[in-house]
């Protein structure tokens, strides 16, 4: 790949060289979750709480923890499944007690028919776990103006959807997320939607800083090759942003001009 004049993905206090996160939900197995996320060379990958096992005791139904070398990868505990501000920082609070990075991906979403992140209470948890010294990263609608707010009370990215978890219909939130990354102070991901490697590449493309994929990976007939491809689809969207794409218009351009000898005399 042509070397360009990029910097590695920082947030908070840590440099990442991928731009692709990984979640670990929906996968057949762990066995299958573990050689995906190797496949995608991914560094950060995020885990519901409700899904591991923090006694310490042997619980085979939820050692997904067992799967994932901390050493290799930054563990992003998440909130799945809180309803409230309340509920989402208790989990929060868990994680970090039981010797987990105290990093957070802030997930609070009442509606279980379209699971959308409620913007008040995770505005009023991100200002509670920040306070904690927490590293927040918050899942939001692409609402730019909650965005702004979320910075402006400290979180360490923002994670708009491009589009409902789990459905992957793509960037159909592309508009809007233009404007949060214009406006960004922090690292923009986009997060939920994502079902195509395309997809990625197209959020990449728009100067998104990383993309978070799990379901398409997840729910592929080939999980690991999936992993792959949305890896190269990431670096390609990013280098396409890097390089500068071509304006749009709307008449067609001639890429090879008339010549002389082909004018009338």
């Amino acid at each position: 790949m042509p070397k360009m004049n990029d910097t590695p993905l920082r947030i908070a206090d840590r440099d990442f060289s991928s731009r692709l996160l990984m979640g670990t939900g929906k996968f057949s197995s762990n066995e299958t979750m573990r050689d995906s996320l190797a496949s995608s060379g991914t560094q950060v990958v995020t885990v519901a709480l409700r899904r591991a096992n923090l006694s310490g005791q042997n619980d085979p139904s939820a050692n997904i923890l067992e799967f994932i070398d901390p050493d290799k990868y930054l563990i992003l505990p998440n909130t799945s499944g809180a309803n409230t501000a309340e509920e989402a920082v208790r989990i929060a609070r868990l994680a970090a007690a039981a010797g987990l990075p105290k990093w957070i991906k802030l997930e609070i979403h009442p509606d279980a028919n379209y699971l959308m992140p409620d913007p008040i209470e995770t505005l009023k948890a991100s200002e509670i776990l920040v306070k904690e010294g927490f590293t927040v990263l918050p899942y939001i609608n692409a609402d730019p103006v909650l965005a702004k707010r979320l910075q402006e009370v400290g979180t360490a990215a923002v994670m708009p959807l491009g589009a409902p978890i789990g459905s992957n219909q793509g960037v159909v939130t592309k508009e809007l997320i233009q404007i949060i990354i214009e406006q960004a102070i922090v690292p923009v991901v986009v997060d939920a939607g994502l079902g195509a490697p395309s997809h990625a590449a197209q959020a990449m493309e728009l100067g998104a800083d990383a993309v978070l994929i799990n379901t398409a990976v997840a729910a592929a007939q080939n999980p690991v090759a999936m992993a792959a491809a949305f890896a190269q689809a990431t670096q390609a969207g990013r280098l396409g942003f890097l390089a500068g794409l071509a304006s749009r218009t709307q008449k067609a351009s001639a890429t090879s001009p008339l010549t002389a000898f082909l004018k009338r005399s």
